[in-house]
């Protein structure tokens, strides 16, 4: 089993992630994207052995059952489909209900399904792909594994809202939290990077790409995390406001505003792209700022202030820390971001190690900065959720 292979799946409502994992090594052994699914330019891109594919699929409609058979296609054309043993597929949210990871049948399909209300844009597209896979390996175990069961392990003072109780047992408004495979993983690997048992240490997890979270966890546990009900709150993000006043909701709904318009408004057209009025890409925000960009600016210094309010706020839950985990796109890429938070967080001793903060980019892992007064480090720690899925389903096995 040590050498097998699982196909990882990540629907989404208009794409399908996908990538073959070595379950020993965590390397990809095959991984692709189709994407712009329902539109005529629907196209799948892959990479095997270094190099690069496309392909067009056709119509536009069952993109994601379209997009499957190709995969079947793949797997079977590279001759991986001996060595696959398992299907596993990411799914955003799992409720309560959800605290593992599961094999999967129509009943636990029906579940995810039943879910959406809680994260619409993303379980009704996981069923889908669920349903696409299963009908297209019939003979192989396929598993869910949940952004949100690594989160079960929060206090309920963590995750409970000041809100009317009703609210929670008649609609389960309450935090659920998200990124826990990434969060998962890179707190077992920063664990390992410090020749520590897990169990044993404290970190706060930063994932910041595209969608961003903070994570407290606490001997190897979650026990606190950033987002909440839905992946819009927390930190800003690339087109997500992150925490707001709900009265402005309200308001803008009292001036005519639709329901829809609100939450396109907060979900599609806030973050990076608001503030700056110019790109949800932080890439774009820091050429923008070299070149005098006053919006780009203001969206640097807003994403940079509430993220080290985030991690100071996190030494609550915390009775000591190890360190300060930087991961995702943005998190172990960006020198200057890291550096901006670094700063902010002097008043806990934090320093940038200026030498490991260049070195630790695209892909390497390694110290960033430290803080004598709490003895911890700053990290980077290259996040691997595909790994994690694979694993967890391996062991179900």
């Amino acid at each position: 089993m040590s050498n097998s292979f699982v196909l990882v799946i990540n629907s989404g409502s208009s794409s399908l992630k996908f990538a073959v994992i070595d379950s020993a090594s965590g390397d990809a052994v095959l991984s692709g994207l189709g994407e712009c699914f329902g539109l005529e330019d629907a196209r799948m891109n892959w990479k095997f052995q270094g190099e690069k594919f496309d392909f067009a699929i056709q119509g536009t409609e069952n993109h994601h059952q379209l997009a499957v058979a190709k995969l079947v296609e793949l797997v079977k054309e590279y001759k991986l489909i001996e060595d696959v043993v398992a299907v596993g597929h990411r799914v955003v949210h799992g409720g309560e209900k959800f605290t593992k990871t599961v094999r999967l049948d129509e009943s636990i399909v029906a579940d995810v399904e039943a879910l959406s209300d809680l994260a619409p844009l993303h379980n009704l597209a996981h069923a889908i792909g669920m349903r696409a896979s299963m009908a297209a390996f019939p003979e192989l175990p396929q598993f869910a594994v949940f952004d949100t069961a690594f989160h079960q392990t929060m206090p309920a003072k963590a995750y409970t809202g000041a809100i009317a109780k009703e609210l929670y047992t008649d609609f389960g408004i309450r935090r659920y939290g998200f990124h826990g495979t990434s969060h998962y993983y890179v707190s077992r690997e920063a664990a390992k990077m410090l020749n520590k048992p897990v169990e044993e240490s404290s970190f706060v997890s930063v994932h910041l790409g595209n969608g961003a979270s903070v994570c407290a966890i606490k001997d190897g546990q979650s026990v606190d995390t950033s987002m909440g009900f839905t992946p819009l709150s927390g930190l800003m993000m690339g087109t997500r406001c992150g925490d707001l006043d709900p009265g402005i909701i309200e308001y803008l709904m009292k001036k005519g505003w639709s329901q829809e318009k609100v939450f396109e408004a907060l979900n599609k057209k806030s973050g990076f792209l608001g503030v700056s009025g110019l790109t949800s890409d932080a890439r774009g925000i820091l050429e923008a700022m070299e070149e005098g960009h006053e919006g780009a600016k203001l969206a640097f210094q807003v994403f940079t202030y509430r993220v080290a309010k985030y991690i100071a706020s996190y030494m609550v839950a915390l009775d000591s820390i190890d360190g300060i985990i930087f991961t995702g796109g943005i998190g172990e890429n960006s020198l200057p971001i890291r550096r901006e938070i670094l700063n902010s967080l002097k008043l806990l001793g934090f320093t940038e190690d200026e030498k490991g903060n260049e070195a630790a980019r695209f892909g390497a892992a390694g110290i960033v900065g430290k803080s004598e007064m709490l003895g911890a480090v700053a990290m980077v720690i290259p996040t691997n959720e595909e790994f994690v899925i694979a694993q967890q389903s391996i062991e179900l096995l």
